[in-house]
């Protein structure tokens, strides 16, 4: 839980009297888990910083607090039939970029994101969070504004950061390099699991807007970086590149558990590695293709830079890329435009990308037209 581990050494003495050299050579001067490259203090001192911004993200089911070995979490009481929906991932590549840019203060939220919106997608809400930050050597200060994003991501999807690990490890990692995991826990009513069975021809896909790239293809956004040449602090569209590229991304939680309360969503797709074409066939039955109109939104400018810097035909950018598609609802026709109306209320923005059909011979889930 953010405490790093403590090794003691025990030193006996013989009690044969030695020489000098004797004594000098059976009693080698004392070393400390510091002079192995751990520094105890230093993942104190980031658990009591920490401390704070884990306390804004409590829920009243969470039992203690940061520092135990283990988190204790009461099943929510409005359940009565409660499935628990987990989830795991990475913030991937783009690390690399805060890295270099210096910028590690929204990457906790992309971590969070990653894995709330995935577990969403079966119509849990997420209950809570742990994470795990490993390094080489611990920067505090580094380290604080990783988990500070990170409590703010649990906080924009209501759930508790209820603890982690901090790993500090000498020579696994490059000098100011770290990696990244997370895991979500939620919960959803059995009767209300989201399945895509329910799913038919004639129902409409909602596409709610990314704030970027969101955590994907960034071994491809990075190698574009360095073709192009672009100055990372340059204007573009009005914004520092760097802030377009390291946007963090969106988390849909609250709105969707919002809209799950007034209608049927019969399926949904987070559009993460994979783009488009590869994720949503994930929720549909079989027999059916989204038609997805690539006319119904206007690809971001990230998306059209990156497609012309590397000349990427289109069916690599929406199998790569979400192309500011972050979220994918499938709902019925009736539905769409009370669905649609009311997420924009929420602060969204919304687009009616296509339809259900029946699957052609050979076709594709997911055909992008």
């Amino acid at each position: 839980m953010h405490i790093l581990p403590v090794i003691c050494f025990y030193l006996v003495e013989s009690e044969q009297a030695l020489s000098s050299e004797q004594h000098s050579k059976a009693n080698p001067p004392s070393i400390s888990y510091r002079d192995a490259g751990v520094d105890i203090e230093a993942g104190d001192a980031l658990v009591e910083q920490i401390k704070p911004f884990a306390k804004r993200t409590m829920r009243p089911e969470v039992m203690g607090g940061i520092g135990g070995f283990g988190s204790l979490f009461a099943m929510p009481s409005k359940y009565k039939q409660p499935i628990l929906v987990s989830g795991t991932d990475g913030v991937g590549t783009k690390l690399k970029l805060a890295f270099e840019l210096n910028k590690h203060d929204t990457v906790g939220i992309d971590l969070v994101a990653m894995s709330v919106n995935d577990i969403l997608v079966q119509g849990a809400e997420p209950l809570f969070f742990l994470d795990y930050f490993a390094c080489g050597k611990l920067e505090v200060g580094v380290a604080a504004q990783v988990i500070k994003g990170i409590a703010q991501g649990c906080e924009q999807a209501g759930c508790a950061l209820v603890g982690g690990e901090t790993a500090e490890m000498p020579g696994m990692y490059p000098a100011g390099e770290y990696d990244l995991a997370g895991f979500a826990v939620g919960c959803v009513e059995k009767t209300a699991i989201i399945d895509g069975t329910q799913i038919q021809a004639g129902d409409v896909l909602l596409g709610l807007a990314s704030s970027g790239a969101h955590s994907n293809g960034y071994s491809l956004v990075r190698k574009l970086i360095s073709m192009s040449g672009i100055e990372m602090d340059a204007d573009f569209h009005g914004r520092p590149f760097k802030d377009v590229v390291m946007a963090p991304t969106r988390i849909y939680v609250k709105p969707i558990l919002q809209l799950l309360e007034k209608i049927n969503i019969k399926g949904m797709a987070h559009i993460t590695g994979g783009g488009i074409t590869e994720n949503v066939p994930r929720v549909l039955p079989a027999g059916l293709t989204a038609e997805v109109q690539a006319s119904s939104w206007e690809m971001p400018p990230l998306f059209q830079w990156m497609q012309q810097v590397g000349n990427i035909a289109a069916d690599e950018m929406y199998r790569t890329f979400n192309c500011g598609i972050g979220m994918v609802l499938i709902v019925s026709a009736e539905d769409a435009d009370v669905a649609a109306k009311f997420l924009r209320e929420q602060g969204e923005t919304v687009w009616q990308i296509g339809k259900m059909r029946a699957q052609g011979v050979g076709e594709a889930p997911t055909v992008v037209v």
